[in-house]
């Protein structure tokens, strides 16, 4: 069983939105990844890859 996420329902959303919105101005989906997980202070891109389901 995975455990709650630290991040609000709500920026894990934003997140994703942002990921859509971004990539295609991107190489890969792991650089749009990257780079909102950098815009929202996110400690590692993982986290926001495995939150956002992607």
């Amino acid at each position: 069983m995975a455990r709650p996420s630290q991040y609000p329902l709500e920026l894990r959303r934003r997140a994703v939105r942002m990921v859509t919105e971004l990539r295609p101005e991107c190489e890969t989906e792991w650089a749009a990844i990257k780079a909102v997980a950098q815009k929202l202070g996110i400690g590692t891109t993982e986290t926001l890859s495995f939150s956002g389901g992607y």
